[in-house]
């Protein structure tokens, strides 16, 4: 079993029978949804809000049932991974794409469970991972522009030979900070009070609890699992 399974299936400890369950997105949460799904077929009755296309897919194929947040907007508990994790538990999140509706459902639910190898751990935010930020397509130039100014290096991402577009239809920009972020707060303050940017990766006083695999052992910093 590698780390990434080792995490992303620990993580189904904070699952209790008859829970909503934010399904998270990425290569670490593939494995809880997958084992979630198997828990499900033993008997596990839970309701799952998908944080992506992708999540939502995979869920349905190991027969989990799902919702919205429209129809129980209180989530039990979240289950996400993450591209960076500081000491405070503040995150870098969003090289998956689904930043905004991941974050939609973190906030909207009680504990907020991340699983992560040990390489995701680091002092500072925006030193390992640059920070991905949603962006409407409309005028993105000037957005750009304006990111700009607020010390980043934004650029569009792109897959293969196209910007890539989100579950929403927007652009996304990783932004890179050559010295990390010194204010992470208020970066994302200002970010988010910028027109034309939906949302942008930073996930601060969202995680209760983090599993983190490494050195072939299992760690949990914050709010134990059960």
């Amino acid at each position: 079993m590698n780390l990434k399974q080792m995490a992303g299936e620990k993580a189904c400890e904070a699952v209790r029978n008859g829970t909503v369950v934010g399904l998270g997105t990425g290569s670490t949460v593939h494995f809880t949804i997958v084992k979630l799904g198997q828990m499900v077929r033993e008997g596990l009755d839970i309701i799952g809000i998908p944080t992506s296309i992708r999540s939502e897919l995979l869920a349905k194929e190991v027969g989990i049932k799902l919702t919205t947040l429209d129809e129980h907007p209180e989530v039990d508990v979240t289950i996400d991974g993450a591209d960076e994790v500081d000491p405070n538990l503040d995150l870098i999140k969003g090289l998956g794409g689904a930043l905004v509706r991941e974050k939609m459902v973190a906030s909207a639910s009680l504990r907020e469970v991340i699983v992560v190898d040990g390489s995701k751990m680091v002092q500072k935010l925006g030193t390992r991972s640059p920070l991905p930020v949603e962006i409407i397509q409309f005028c993105s130039g000037r957005t750009l522009k304006v990111i700009e100014s607020l010390g980043g290096r934004p650029v569009i991402r792109m897959t293969e030979g196209e910007a890539y577009i989100t579950d929403n239809g927007n652009f996304i920009c990783d932004v890179h900070f050559p010295d990390g972020i010194e204010d992470p707060k208020g970066m994302e303050i200002a970010l988010n009070n910028t027109p034309g940017i939906v949302d942008n990766g930073l996930f601060l006083g969202i995680t209760t609890s983090v599993v983190i695999a490494r050195d072939g052992e299992l760690e949990i910093q914050g709010q134990p699992l059960g």
